[in-house]
């Protein structure tokens, strides 16, 4: 992440050549052109990730392909890689452009929906939300996941690499299981280590642990309990477009509302594991 950093600091020259943002393509360009360019976070599974075939698939892949066809368009879907903070991914994909290249896209998925994020990212419209998501911790069956997370010491913790799972582990309680927590790349790899035996716990989010769950449930188990002194209570998830982009926003938040209306968002989320929960910012 870093050495991506790096890199765009090494462009500043660039950055002053840079053409600028362009208008966002309006609806009517849209359908005289009939392609829905949609970004995707990449290695994000359930969300966005890439078979052994190479195809790109997932429920925020199949969420654009649904918007993409109710417009009477073909998606055209780019996954990227995360940047250091989403409005990073916000300038890159939606209003401004990477500067190593590429083009930007019409909507961007799996955008935090919340009041403040949106005042400090202006320059991009964020809308229609399809999902509430939170964190779920997931055991080893040989391990009592249950009990207060201070007396998980002396086993084994995965948690994504600076992720709210990581602070938790690591910095909360007084720091006393930070030599506990191993870091791993991502959250469904958390998961994967409990599953491969090299972890007792970890701590990532509820879809990517009940994703997990969908084809290893007999190596796993879920905490049911609250988790105590976790600092976030859950987040909306929805899309964002260029902000002059309004009338395609309003349009989604409508779509998208239709969509969690006639099931047809639950039945993306549950082929992948995923139970509905329904975002608050509705």
């Amino acid at each position: 992440m870093s050495t991506s950093r790096r890199s765009l600091l090494g462009g500043a020259l660039a950055l002053a050549c840079f053409p600028g943002a362009a208008r966002a393509r309006t609806i009517e360009k849209l359908k005289a052109d009939g392609v829905l360019r949609v970004a995707v976070y990449r290695d994000f599974e359930p969300w966005s990730w890439r078979d052994a075939s190479s195809k790109l698939i997932g429920i925020d892949v199949e969420i654009g392909e649904l918007i993409a066809k109710t417009l009477g368009l073909r998606a055209e879907t780019v996954d990227f890689l995360a940047d250091e903070d989403v409005g990073d991914d916000l300038r890159n994909m939606i209003w401004r452009g990477s500067l190593v290249g590429g083009t930007v896209s019409d909507i961007m998925m799996h955008v935090p929906v919340d009041r403040q994020f949106a005042l400090a990212n202006d320059r991009a419209v964020i809308g229609g939300p399809y999902y509430r998501e939170g964190f779920m911790m997931a055991c080893a069956l040989d391990t009592d996941c249950e009990v207060p997370p201070p007396q998980f010491k002396g086993r084994k913790l995965a948690a994504e690499l600076d992720s709210i799972p990581d602070f938790y582990l690591s910095g909360g309680f007084g720091g006393v299981l930070r030599s506990d927590v191993t870091h791993v790349l991502s959250g469904a790899a958390a998961i994967d280590s409990v599953k491969q035996g090299k972890a007792d716990v970890a701590l990532a989010t509820r879809a990517q642990v009940e994703h997990a769950m969908q084809a290893g449930a007999e190596r796993l188990k879920v905490r049911k309990g609250p988790l105590p002194a976790l600092p976030s209570p859950g987040w909306d998830v929805g899309v964002a477009v260029k902000d002059d982009a309004r009338d395609l926003a309003d349009l989604l938040d409508q779509m998208i509302a239709g969509f969690r209306k006639d099931g047809q968002i639950d039945a993306i989320l549950a082929k992948h594991g995923v139970t509905p929960h329904a975002p608050l910012s509705v």
